[in-house]
């Protein structure tokens, strides 16, 4: 995994005497997507959770472009390059699509030394804005309030937000959720144009979008790492079918 942005090896994370994620090792490559998929419970949010720097790990390491990286720093984690997004969404409602870009920009792009300047006149922070909105095709949309977006556009919007920050990894959690077909298509070819510059962890439940986009599936259950590797490897796990594919893959 020569080209891998950010990995992890052996995180642990445990609630009292509950082990949510055991001893999960994970790289991330930039130009790919990496599916992490799993029954409910399987402890995906948890790891995303603690890639993001929102979990201090019991146990294990996280590696950013190879070197050793400090946790529980969701903050430093943001800074390094990783964005990510919610299985809920998570915007400000009553703001438009720019303004909630800009204000994901402006987290990043902090500069306490400008102490006379508004932060409104940040031209970085409004070039970044408008360049996300555009990559996710909602520039048209940029002064309409994000309470007034449909669910496929408050979804997009979710990704601006993350794109505003210029990550280098991106983490989304369930991403196609309550989407139709039209809207999902829309943002699995948006994922695939993304990926290029980036590398990408997509939790998500809708496994035929997962076989269309991933080009590395992990399958978890009760904390453990089921299988990993290509798709084709994952949709012929007999371990994999039982505990979560099916049969009728």
């Amino acid at each position: 995994m020569s080209d891998a942005l950010l990995s992890a090896s052996k995180l642990t994370q445990r609630f009292g005497g509950l082990t949510a994620v055991d001893r999960v090792s994970i790289a991330l490559e930039r130009g790919a997507i990496h599916a992490l998929i799993g029954p409910n419970g399987a402890g995906k949010s948890t790891l995303i959770n603690l890639l993001a720097g929102e979990l201090e790990p019991s146990e294990g390491t996280i590696s950013f472009r190879g070197q050793l990286v400090s946790t529980g720093s969701s903050s430093r984690m943001a800074h390094l390059g990783i964005g990510r997004s919610f299985q809920r969404s998570n915007v400000f409602a009553e703001f438009t699509s720019f303004e909630n870009c800009r204000l994901a920009a402006q987290a990043r792009l902090q500069r306490p030394w400008a102490l006379h300047e508004r932060a409104l006149g940040c031209l970085q922070s409004k070039d970044a804005a408008e360049r996300a909105l555009a990559t996710v095709g909602l520039s048209e949309r940029r002064d309409v309030p994000a309470n007034a977006l449909s669910h496929g556009e408050r979804r997009a919007l979710e990704i601006a937000m993350c794109l505003a920050s210029d990550p280098q990894v991106l983490l989304l959690d369930e991403p196609l959720a309550g989407m139709g077909a039209e809207e999902s298509q829309r943002v699995l070819q948006l994922l695939r144009d993304l990926k290029r510059e980036r590398a990408i962890l997509l939790v998500e439940h809708d496994m035929d979008a997962v076989f269309a986009v991933a080009d590395v599936i992990t399958v978890m259950a009760d904390g453990v790492v089921l299988a990993s590797g290509s798709p084709e490897s994952v949709r012929g796990d007999a371990a994999v079918r039982e505990a979560y594919l099916g049969e009728a893959l």
